[in-house]
Parts: structure tokens; sequence; C-alpha cells
């Protein structure tokens, strides 16, 4: 079958391989759609821990085709989601209910080949039944939505509260969709394109700023009058690191959301944190959330053909993990 391989750091290769079999316990996946996410970029960069070599791809959905033995919620043909975050189930993370913090984490795509492919074989107990009409593309969406609703979880959005985005790619514009689902009465997109202002307010932002030509701080405190109740990180930049806490309110919650390269440091003034009590909450991954996610996917709650920006097939990936994102690009999906 066909694969794209991440070989070594900024080598992202596609490879004929043998086609995986369903181990025990095990399902394989005939891949329907994949998308393609920051994080794949920034282990092409080797900015985020990968096993090398390793077939990528984290964000994925398709049909099973092979049932394992010691399998029995499956039977072939359904078309599922896969959560890629293995965790060991006796750690003390695990054992404080927070698997996204498992001392043994494995992850489909990142540790142990994905998704980029034509096949995958995963453990059952990732797999999540979609409907058998929902389009595949709309299935890809799972796992980034999953790891959106642990972050809004952490955010503890309240009905009327005023929430900021930082950052406008198919994270942020999930945000927005979800924060007024959440009773947000305004949501504020921060974000330099001007295709993804306006799809932000298409989707349900109430206001939308560019940071390149105003202060982006001093906007949203005064449509907020003082400062946003909850301020959610979704570029991973020391810019909007900075900025963020600075929009929050005194008493105001900061959730750190976006993925900012290993080892970068960020100067932030501990004082003001101090007097104003801003709440930091990173949110990390998706604990018990992807669940959630695919029945929000199946209820079609969400406008997700807004996000898609273009599909392409197993041969295209290298291009596009390997470049910075295009202007207006969103979500690319891949559809082996």
């Amino acid at each position: 079958m066909k694969a794209v391989r991440l070989e070594s750091i900024g080598s992202l290769v596609m490879r004929s391989i043998e086609k995986p079999v369903a181990r025990s316990g095990e399902l394989l996946v005939r891949v329907a759609a994949a998308g393609i996410c920051g994080s794949d970029r920034h282990m092409f960069k080797g900015e985020y821990p990968t096993a090398i070599p390793v077939t990528m791809g984290h964000e994925f959905c398709g049909i099973v085709e092979e049932v394992g033995e010691n399998v029995t919620r499956f039977t072939g043909g359904e078309l599922v989601t896969v959560d890629p975050n293995i965790s060991c189930g006796i750690c003390p993370g695990c054992a404080q209910g927070r698997p996204n913090l498992c001392e043994s984490l494995t992850a489909i795509g990142v540790t142990r080949d994905g998704g980029f492919a034509e096949y995958a074989a995963v453990p059952h107990q990732q797999a999540f039944i979609l409907p058998a009409d929902l389009d595949p593309v709309h299935g890809a969406f799972c796992e980034p939505l999953a790891c959106c609703i642990h972050a809004i979880d952490k955010a503890q959005i309240r009905p009327g509260d005023g929430v900021a985005i930082l950052g406008g790619g198919v994270i942020g514009l999930l945000m927005v969709q979800l924060a007024r689902l959440a009773g947000a009465s305004r949501v504020i997109l921060i974000t330099r394109q001007q295709s993804r202002r306006q799809v932000a307010l298409r989707l349900g932002a109430t206001h939308a700023f560019d940071p390149s030509s105003s202060d982006p701080v001093a906007s949203v405190r005064e449509v907020t009058k003082g400062g946003a109740d909850v301020v959610i990180e979704c570029a991973g930049v020391a810019e909007t690191l900075q900025s963020g806490l600075r929009m929050a309110r005194r008493g105001g919650t900061f959730v750190l959301f976006g993925v900012t390269p290993a080892g970068v440091e960020v100067p932030v003034l501990p004082f003001d944190l101090l007097v104003n009590e801003v709440d930091i909450r990173p949110a990390y991954l998706n604990p018990f959330t992807h669940s959630r996610a695919a029945a929000m996917v199946a209820s079609k709650t969400l406008e997700l053909d807004a996000l898609v920006t273009k599909t392409i097939g197993l041969e295209q990936i290298a291009d596009v993990v390997g470049s910075a994102p295009l202007s207006g690009e969103i979500k690319v999906i891949v559809q082996p």
C-alpha cells in the first residue's frame, strides 16, 4: 500500500509498504479522509516529539475492513473516527483521570503509524462509529474538534461571557462556533488574514480584528468593556501568548491551546498576572472528549464545509506539510 512516511526531520516521502493486518484487539481501517494539522508541520520541522520513521496522520476516519481477534464491538463495514491518543491506564496521570498526561502516551500518526496511508491498524477501543452516510471529510474533523472541546471545558465559558480567540486557522474557527454554542455573547477573533476574519463572522463571531492594523488588546478591552472573560490562544506564537494575557479582564481566564515549538521561551509580566489573578489553563489533547466530538459531527451541529480549503491525494502531502500554509488556507483534507 501507499503511505507517507516521516523518515527524518524535513524528509516526508511517499513509500510503498506492506499493508498492515488487524492483530488481536485491532481493526484494519481503510482511510477515507485525513486532515493535515499544524502539529504535522511541527513534527516535520522537528519541533514536536515524534517517532522516526513513522507514517504520519493523526486526524482521520475510514471504513473498518478487517476485525482482529477478541474484538466484539465491530463486525466490519462501519465508518469510524479514530482517537489517536493511546494511554496506558495505570500510571499516575491515568489513575487521576487525566489520560492526556499519561507517562507512556503513544499516538497514532505520531509515535505509531497513522492515517496518511491507504490503511491503518488501530486498537479497537480507539475507534468510534459514525453514521454510515456521513461525509468522511466531516469525520476527519473529529480529532481536532475533540481537542477544542477539551479547551472549552477548561475555559468554563458562562452565558453572556466575552471570549477572545487568537488565531484564525481551523482551530480558531472551531473555537468560534463552540464559544457561541457555550453561550458567549461576544466572540472576538484575532487574525491577520481578511478571508479568515470574514469566515469567522459568518460562523458566529461578533467581531474580528486584524492585529497588524490596530492594537488588538485595546480593541478587545473596548468591545468587552475592560477585558475578555475568557481568552483562548490558538496560534502557538510568542506574540499572541503575550497579547492574549493582556486581553483578559481582572479575574479572567487564559486558555493556552496553541502548540509553541518545544524550547521556546516567552517573557511575561508575573506581577500583572498576580494582581489581576489571571487564571492560566493549558489544554492538551482530548481526554474523554473524542466520543463527544463524534456525536457533534454526526449531529451536524457545526459548519465544517466552510473550513475545508481543498482536498488532495497522498502524493501531495509532502508539499503541503513541508510548506507554510497558503494565504486563506484553513484545512487541507487528504483522501487516499
